[in-house]
């Protein structure tokens, strides 16, 4: 999904200088090579591999009856791999994990989240390159002595992943919202999934109703996590654990979570601020150490004995922390805080919603107004677009404070989102801010402003 400037981007950022590829993206990164000298090893024995090239199975035969290399030592604190955060606020940022960070930080994640057997097959959905393909896919299979299961799609198909999991012996599903929340669009009765035992969602907030839908379907709760490519598993749903749908769960063991007012003051449950790891009391083995040759975004992130998230939560009187949205995803329209998870999670609960993103749009009286953008499930695209959105508008009003209804909606064919699918609010909302009516991606054009 990356395009050559993505990854041009990318390889010129980390002074990479190989890169192992497909055959089918080989041609796409000849060009980059250019601008950015590597050399490219193409993962197949392909007639075609251009001068210059390198085929892996042969360099893999090359290597057959050579005397074992010596291992190369490292120390706790190297650097093992690069990761590129998602940019769903901005520009991508170059996150570096340690030898330890990950090695170790990752046994928390597999011991109170994932929970993986040494008998288990795991089948996280996550492309690789992302960090999410490292905790499921590497990592904890490899710590857990499962079995890592890979079934790799040009794109991605509901009902042929339903069929697969059906199929094959999965046993544990790991997939971000976008997954279930087009999973539980299928009919899931059709699906019996015999094997699976336990499944947990990680990328973004997943939405109750979704959660409903798939427990009633498949008897199996969905365990949410939530951490970033900073980060291991942060805070978590576990096992045993009294479920609360929409919440994050409780902080996982090494991580102190706090929530903080702009003083850096802790705020007491129930009341909405900045979620920040605290440090003062020792720093997590799962914690990066700051953004790679970016001083001022490490500074921004690490203050006053804090690491920011970036995120807005609040906790409740069990412990329980609820996320709120990205703090720059926040909407305040006449002076109240509205954050868009609540509001896609009302637009969700409605049998015409397959999916929503809400943000702010300008507004002359109130300085910003809530909009949605909506797509819609199958059934309901070639209904009368003023009705439904007058509909979905009462259905909010009815299912959270009326002040936090959407007074526009507009119903698009899909969303911007990051190429670990994760919903890009960002783009939205500087459509809406330079003044564009519509989403250029497959908008129908069906936009009301409705309600006073």
């Amino acid at each position: 999904m990356l395009t050559p400037r993505d990854v041009a981007h990318r390889l010129s950022k980390c002074e990479a200088d190989c890169i192992i590829c497909t055959p089918e993206l080989a041609a796409s990164l000849d060009e980059i090579t250019k601008s950015v000298p590597l050399r490219i090893i193409v993962s197949d024995n392909q007639e075609d591999i251009r001068a210059g090239w390198i085929c892996y199975n042969e360099l893999l035969e090359s290597c057959r009856g050579r005397s074992a290399q010596p291992c190369v030592a490292t120390r706790a604190d190297d650097i093992a791999q690069l990761f590129f955060t998602s940019g769903t606020t901005g520009k991508p940022k170059m996150v570096p994990h340690t030898q330890a960070t990950y090695g170790i930080g990752h046994i928390g994640t597999m011991r109170y989240w994932l929970d993986p057997r040494e008998e288990d097959m795991i089948w996280n959905i996550s492309d690789t390159g992302w960090a999410k393909a490292a905790w499921s896919s590497l990592y904890i299979p490899l710590m857990a002595g499962a079995t890592a299961f890979i079934h790799q799609k040009p794109r991605f198909d509901a009902k042929e992943t339903l069929r697969a999991l059906c199929e094959y012996p999965v046993t544990v599903l790991c997939a971000p919202p976008t997954v279930y929340r087009a999973l539980v669009q299928c009919q899931l009765s059709q699906f019996p999934l015999r094997a699976l035992r336990h499944c947990v969602s990680a990328g973004e907030p997943l939405n109750p109703e979704v959660m409903h839908t798939w427990t009633k379907n498949t008897g199996l709760q969905i365990y949410e996590g939530f951490g970033q490519t900073e980060t291991t598993l942060l805070c978590g749903v576990r096992k045993g654990m009294k479920l609360k749908f929409g919440s994050m769960g409780k902080p996982a063991p090494g991580y102190n979570l706090k929530v903080l007012n702009e003083q850096q003051q802790e705020l007491p449950p129930y009341h909405e601020g900045k979620l920040a790891v605290s440090l003062k009391q020792g720093y997590p083995i799962g914690l990066f150490k700051g953004y790679l040759w970016d001083e001022q975004r490490t500074s921004e992130a690490f203050r006053d004995g804090y690491y920011f998230t970036g995120d807005r939560a609040y906790y409740d009187d069990d412990g329980y922390f609820w996320f709120v949205g990205r703090a720059d995803d926040v909407i305040i329209s006449s002076g109240y805080r509205i954050g868009p998870f609540e509001v896609e999670s009302c637009l969700q609960e409605h049998p015409a919603v397959a999916e929503s993103a809400v943000v702010s749009s300008p507004d002359e009286l109130r300085g910003e107004v809530v909009k949605a953008f909506v797509v819609l499930a199958e059934d309901f695209k070639h209904q009368q677009a003023e009705t439904l959105i007058a509909d979905l508008q009462n259905h909010v009003k009815t299912a959270t404070a009326p002040y936090k209804y959407p007074r526009k909606i507009e119903f698009v064919d899909s969303l911007p989102k990051t190429v670990s699918g994760k919903i890009r609010r960002i783009e939205l909302r500087a459509k809406e801010w330079a003044g564009l009516t519509e989403y250029s991606s497959g908008s129908s054009g069906s936009s009301s402003n409705h309600g006073g």
